[in-house]
């Protein structure tokens, strides 16, 4: 595995990434990771990395970055009321899609400067506060994001001007929605209308119901961890990314 830490120049300044691709063959198509309320940290390096494997040009990006350089938050970050998490919060609350998609926009004249990076379209799939970014991403840029995902993904039907929602009908690449059965960020009704509103836009893709599951079931280190909902949320990730994007090598 070749692997760095680099910044990224975008509008707003320098985006710290975590950059990951395989040491042979190349060049590999470009997956974005994007990153969940608490962060970036080890676990979800180690989830890049895992999709590296398999042949992917991988970036994590700290989208905190506008933020400054301390938007790195220790292990108290998931404990509700401690001063991590209160302190994630403050910038979390201040997160919005319009200039996410300027930072897709820079991984996008990013990645097609790589020489380690096949040309032509790229993934892009985000978790919790990320799956509407993901989304966003894919109408945003049709002709670009070829594919993208959204692991329960929260708020992704709301009054916001913004709500991944109303973008439905410009997406023109596949899409994925993993909705977990117990969450507080998409309650089952939302789930519900979510599904009806992605059917009637016709929207290529799939919305599926992980049974069972609470939100974050795909970290290895949250507490929620469950194993198989995880691998098939690996087993979806990677078959979409195999049928959409131009393999490596």
């Amino acid at each position: 595995m070749i692997e760095e830490t680099l910044d990224i120049t975008t509008k707003d300044g320098a985006m710290e990434t975590f950059v990951c691709r395989p040491e042979r063959g190349g060049p590999f198509a470009a997956v974005c990771v994007l990153m969940d309320a608490p962060g970036i940290r080890e676990e979800l390096r180690d989830m890049a990395r895992r999709l590296s494997t398999v042949g992917y040009y991988v970036l994590l990006p700290n989208l905190y970055y506008r933020a400054g350089r301390d938007t790195i938050y220790g292990p108290d970050v998931l404990e509700h009321g401690s001063a991590e998490h209160k302190r994630m919060r403050v910038v979390r609350s201040k997160m919005t899609i319009p200039p996410v998609m300027d930072d897709v926009a820079a991984m996008l004249g990013f990645v097609d400067r790589q020489g380690a990076v096949k040309r032509g379209p790229i993934g892009c799939h985000g978790y919790c506060m990320s799956g509407p970014y993901a989304l966003a991403a894919a109408a945003r840029y049709p002709e670009r994001v070829a594919a993208a995902a959204s692991f329960y993904g929260t708020w992704l039907v709301s009054d916001a001007e913004e709500s991944p929602h109303l973008s439905f009908g410009k997406v023109k690449g596949e899409v994925y929605i993993a909705c977990a059965e117990h969450d507080d960020l998409a309650p089952l009704p939302m789930v519900k209308e979510l599904q009806t509103l992605f059917e009637r836009a016709g929207a290529p893709g799939e919305l599926e119901l992980y049974p069972g599951v609470h939100h974050g079931f795909a970290f290895p280190q949250r507490w929620c961890y469950d194993k198989p909902a995880a691998e098939r949320h690996w087993e979806r990730l990677i078959a979409l990314y195999r049928r959409r994007l131009a393999s490596g090598g």
